[in-house]
């Protein structure tokens, strides 16, 4: 796999006052955080997590704004996110962005990717998005490209050093099956590569194990989810409690060399009034099977 580019970091940042302006008109109170976790805390979480980057896709928190979200993700004793729109806007201006980032950071947050982004053949239109996560510092984009933007996004790829990751939606998708998302892949640029989602890939009848083996080099983010059926009408249990062989994925992600930067993302859509509790569960269930590894 090519070692990716350093990413430049925008340039103008705002200083504190503007920040705390931002945040406020963005609805984010930094006074309002609770204290967060110290660093001890969080050696002990990373030694738990067997190094794994694991965090939350922020749509688990769709419910909760911005600060919300930020307080459960630092209360989960997390530190990665993948933001959806609702919290981080591609749209954003660069103190809007800024504003977020320093909010993730005093609570210990890395934002690791962001989507899940619509690409089409408009190459102008996926500049922006590719301009948003350069602004943003972000190096996985989590996205559901249609079959005619791949030209323009190995262009875009290689111009930025950010990674394009497909995210298969399940039964009726484009990237149903694992085969949909080899073949979009096969003779593209190297960072063009796959967000496994594991629920939808069960929904599919697909071996979510099998998946990251078979896109060996190309799995560049996952959201992590466990289904209580393998149909295409069910719904998220606690990971490891449904069809989900846990441990048989984070060994894969270890056999193959998941990237130290990529974006393992805990995705729970049951519940959005109040999923912290199974969320807790989620995290509990992933430690267990990392032990075993």
């Amino acid at each position: 796999m090519n070692e990716l580019k350093d990413i430049p970091r925008p340039t103008g940042l705002v200083n504190r006052r503007n920040a705390l302006a931002v945040a406020a008109s963005l609805g984010v109170t930094f006074c309002e955080l609770p204290s967060f976790l110290n660093a001890k805390d969080s050696i002990n979480q990373e030694d738990s997590l067997g190094g794994f980057p694991l965090g939350v896709q922020s749509y688990s928190l769709r419910n909760f704004d911005l600060n919300e979200a930020v307080r459960h993700i630092n209360g989960l004793g997390l530190h990665f996110v993948e933001f959806y729109s609702k919290h981080m806007d591609p749209a954003a201006s660069l103190e809007e962005i800024n504003a977020v980032k320093a909010l993730c950071k005093k609570a210990d947050i890395t934002v690791n990717a962001h989507g899940v982004s619509k690409f089409t053949k408009d190459h102008d239109a996926n500049r922006k998005v590719f301009e948003f996560a350069k602004r943003a510092g972000i190096r996985n984009i989590t996205a559901n490209p249609e079959a005619d933007s791949f030209d323009s996004l190995d262009k875009l790829c290689a111009e930025y050093s950010i990674r394009v990751c497909i995210h298969n939606h399940g039964p009726g998708a484009i990237y149903d099956k694992i085969g949909d998302v080899s073949r979009a892949v096969k003779g593209r640029h190297p960072l063009i590569g796959a967000c496994v989602d594991t629920g939808h890939f069960i929904r599919s009848k697909e071996d979510p194990v099998k998946a990251v083996h078979q896109l060996k080099g190309r799995v560049f983010a996952l959201h992590v989810k466990d289904e209580e059926k393998r149909e295409k009408r069910s719904r998220n249990v606690v990971i490891g409690t449904g069809h989900l062989d846990l441990v048989g994925l984070f060994q894969a992600l270890r056999d193959t060399k998941f990237p130290a930067d990529g974006s393992v993302s805990l995705e729970y859509e049951a519940n959005p009034n109040n999923p912290i509790e199974d969320m807790q569960q989620c995290i509990v269930q992933a430690k267990k099977a990392i032990a075993k590894l």
